[in-house]
């Protein structure tokens, strides 16, 4: 008989929506963990699919308690802050549906609360995906670990854990943004004075977006969701002026577009580097396939946020006036 080990006064949280088919693999590396928390909790925010029966039904070996809730139309902030009110410990462990955790993913996650219970953790994660363009844009987008500094680096909620208190102390995730409010909600822990724990082997794999379109669309929503909040104007102005400067060397100089060209390529160079670490996640074809369209991908990312970030300034601009 498998004994599991439990780590006691921990819930993990995490949001679905419409998940059924990806959600038999993030049970089963759930499952797999080395090490288990006391209480796992999931809303659900309105799934017209089969997520929440699937759910429902699920029992996990470990034996620690789940707790199902259904929120119609809550968004992945909301959905996060009713977990952590529904939950019944002190220390939470976020994830997301949709990704898969290494099986030592939550040992190595809430390692430090050994030593220090009032550590806020910073997990890691890695690019996957069943399809070229998916793993293309997973690998294209996601750093590598010696790109991180563990002093300023921002976690995603797939992959991250802070005690309860500090949670309420920041107020909980922004449910007025739909995108990028992990990123407010570390930077709110940091203006607390506390500083991420960085957890690198504590890893999720995630899929990218499965087709071009459907990347714009998700860079789209994250740019805007910058724009919302107010954040990085410096990078997006750069944006800016970068692709201004390249289309208009095309009408002035031959010799100003080849510097822009020469440009270009020091641009991409770290998603063409993103790629070639990791072309043993294509075969060979596709790999010399990946290593070509990384620009594109580029690119089209670019293009999404130079639409979504005005965009989201006028929604501010517009949130700031209905409140005066």
């Amino acid at each position: 008989m498998t004994v599991h080990e439990i780590r006691e006064n921990t819930s993990l949280i995490a949001t679905v929506l419409n998940e059924e088919r990806s959600l038999p693999a993030f049970l089963a590396s759930l499952e797999a963990q080395t090490i288990h928390p006391a209480e796992i909790v999931v809303v659900d925010g309105g799934s017209s699919d089969q997520t929440v029966p699937h759910l429902r039904a699920w029992t996990p070996s470990c034996g620690c308690r789940v707790i199902v809730h259904v929120a119609m139309d809550a968004g992945i902030s909301a959905g996060r802050n009713l977990a952590i009110a529904l939950a019944t410990n002190a220390q939470m462990v976020v994830t997301d549906a949709g990704t898969v955790q290494r099986s030592d993913w939550f040992a190595a996650l809430t390692a430090p609360w050994e030593s220090d219970p009032d550590a806020v953790i910073a997990g890691f994660f890695e690019p996957a995906g069943d399809t070229f363009w998916s793993r293309t844009i997973a690998a294209v987008i996601t750093p590598t670990r010696d790109e991180i500094d563990p002093r300023s680096f921002q976690p995603s909620s797939r992959s991250v854990a802070f005690p309860r208190d500090v949670w309420r102390e920041v107020k909980g995730y922004p449910e007025w943004l739909d995108y990028c409010e992990d990123l407010v909600f570390d930077l709110a822990i940091r203006k607390t004075g506390r500083q991420f724990t960085f957890a690198p082997d504590a890893i999720v794999a995630w899929v990218g977006r499965p087709n071009l379109w459907e990347f714009a669309k998700q860079y789209y929503r994250y740019a805007r969701g910058d724009g919302k909040a107010a954040l990085f104007p410096r990078r997006h102005n750069l944006r800016y002026l970068a692709y201004a400067f390249a289309v208009s060397a095309w009408w002035i100089s031959p010799w100003l577009f080849l510097t822009g060209a020469i440009g270009f390529v020091v641009y991409v160079r770290t998603a063409l580097r993103r790629v070639w670490g990791r072309r043993t996640m294509f075969r060979a074809p596709a790999a010399a396939g990946a290593l070509l369209t990384a620009p594109l991908v580029v690119v089209v990312g670019d293009v999404a946020k130079m639409v979504g970030y005005p965009a989201g300034i006028v929604w501010r601009r517009r949130r700031a006036a209905e409140k005066s």
